[in-house]
């Protein structure tokens, strides 16, 4: 299957249910206190974060879907402190107010690990429930798709009222369940449990030909369009009308499995509401799943984030980037310690010399980006008949090449701007110049870095191709 990412502007997802603060604390630890055998947290620094479905909206904001979050607070600081962090990813907060207080999550972690976690939380009675329903009813009609975020606090005791409202408006709505009593979703779009909660309610799966037959028999019990089980390290196992089948888990470095279900049940959601069949967003967030466990506590990924993991695997994806996200992957790319390579050119009508060229280009380092002329400024440079392709065009092409890690545009003659803010740990250029003649290559020197000049390979040259065509083209007129 090959992936991509879709423009997710303009979709409108509701998500309903618990509502949680999670809140970090970070520090060092090189004691065991005297008075028990714990260690001593010394800490140094505070965070707070939305989680529950919460994290699910912030999820989807990171995206680019534009996002509802219906749920149930108290009249506290806390649910003020989560309305903050809601406005600030552009979230709409549509909150139920209660007496009861706001569910809040502390962790204590250092070194990357976490030591412990305090829950503060009540239950939320049935008028609460009843009453987000009411207020959940006011936005299904206007959403793509509604995402139901249970964490058995309360909030959704009445689950069946919303089901039957977003299938009343034609409106699929998808949910991540809680408890041992699925029933109370029957009739929903999809599921996407764990695995321990999916067995919870079926059973221990035999092995995978049971865990399979077991998920579509739940399926079917349930009048779901679809179930996603997540399988931890083993990936994901989606069962829909086309497909029965398991996804691998990417390969990543887990630091954090929180929130993942989290970011699950939002790439499916967002992947759904764009078009994509369910097999299709399965894929995709399984992808988001790696790449969210690579970070710490409740997170979210980004479309670049996706399109450049996909791009990695060849699965589809493309690394073409804006300036600003050039720098952003860049600077990325140097906190993993990765060298950096980079050059330019118009790259008009690719052949044997661009390859060969770029191949060695991406010897010098880990990661090459490529900086391509618009059209524009290829027609200064060439004339008024060149470019041959467009930027798009030529962009593509170069990034589906192996070699290529990156594309990016620049409309100056030069490329001496952009290098002077990205400065690549290696610039390379084909050709006779001289290493400070260069483009860009004195701000390369002066950080620290190196340039080097490339040869060509004779004979191969887009003006000889061109000219080629044109006196074909002369001989048959």
């Amino acid at each position: 299957m090959s992936l991509f990412v879709p423009d997710f502007s303009g979709l409108k997802i509701l998500v309903v249910g618990d509502l949680m603060l999670d809140q970090y604390w970070f520090g060092p630890t090189s004691r065991i206190s005297p008075e028990a055998p714990v260690p001593v947290v010394r800490v140094q620094r505070h965070e707070a974060r939305a989680g529950g479905a919460a994290n699910v909206a912030v999820n989807l904001a990171s995206l680019g879907v534009d996002t509802i979050c219906s749920g149930i607070a108290g009249k506290d600081e806390h649910a003020a402190e989560l309305r903050r962090l809601l406005a600030a990813s552009g979230i709409t907060a549509a909150f139920t107010d209660s007496d009861l207080p706001t569910i809040t999550k502390l962790r204590v972690l250092s070194r990357n690990q976490q030591l412990i976690r305090l829950d503060s939380e009540e239950h939320f009675s049935a008028a609460d429930s009843t009453a987000l329903v009411a207020a959940a009813a006011e936005h299904i009609e206007q959403a793509a798709v509604v995402v139901l975020s249970d964490y058995a606090k309360g909030s959704l005791a009445a689950v069946q009222d919303l089901i039957g409202q977003c299938r009343a408006a034609s409106v699929p709505v998808l949910v991540d369940p809680k408890g041992t009593d699925f029933s109370r979703y029957r009739g929903a779009t999809l599921l996407t449990p764990n695995r321990a909660e999916f067995e919870a309610v079926v059973g221990v799966a035999a092995d995978e030909a049971d865990l399979i037959r077991r998920a579509r028999q739940l399926r079917d019990e349930l009048e779901l369009a679809a179930l996603v089980v997540t399988l931890s390290e083993r990936g994901m196992l989606v069962i829909s009308q086309d497909a029965e089948k398991i996804l691998p888990a990417r390969a990543r470095q887990v630091f954090d499995v929180t929130g993942a279900g989290d970011t699950v049940i939002a790439a499916l959601a967002a992947g759904i509401g764009a078009g994509l069949d369910v097999d299709a967003a399965a894929a995709l967030a399984n992808l988001a799943a790696s790449l969210v466990v690579a970070k710490i506590g409740a997170a979210a990924v980004t479309p670049l984030e996706l399109n450049l993991a996909l791009h990695e695997h060849g699965a589809g994806g493309r690394g073409l980037l804006t300036r600003e996200q050039a720098l952003a992957v860049t600077r990325e790319a140097r906190a993993r310690g990765e060298r950096l390579v980079m050059t330019n050119g118009c790259f008009d009508i690719l052949h044997k010399g661009h390859v060969a060229y770029l191949q060695e280009a991406k010897a010098r380092g880990d990661r090459l980006l490529v900086a391509v002329n618009t059209d524009a400024s290829v027609a200064r440079l060439k004339g008024p008949q060149r470019p041959i392709n467009p930027l798009e065009d030529r962009m593509a092409v170069l990034a589906g090449l192996a070699a290529v890690d990156w594309v990016v545009p620049f409309a100056e003659d030069t490329p001496a701007q952009l290098i002077g803010e990205i400065l690549p740990d290696v610039l390379v250029k084909g050709g006779d110049y001289k290493a400070e003649a260069i483009a860009g290559g004195k701000a390369v020197l002066a950080n620290g870095g190196s340039v080097e000049v490339l040869r060509f390979h004779e004979g191969r040259s887009t003006s000889a191709i061109v000219d080629s065509i044109r006196g074909a083209s002369a001989d048959q007129d």
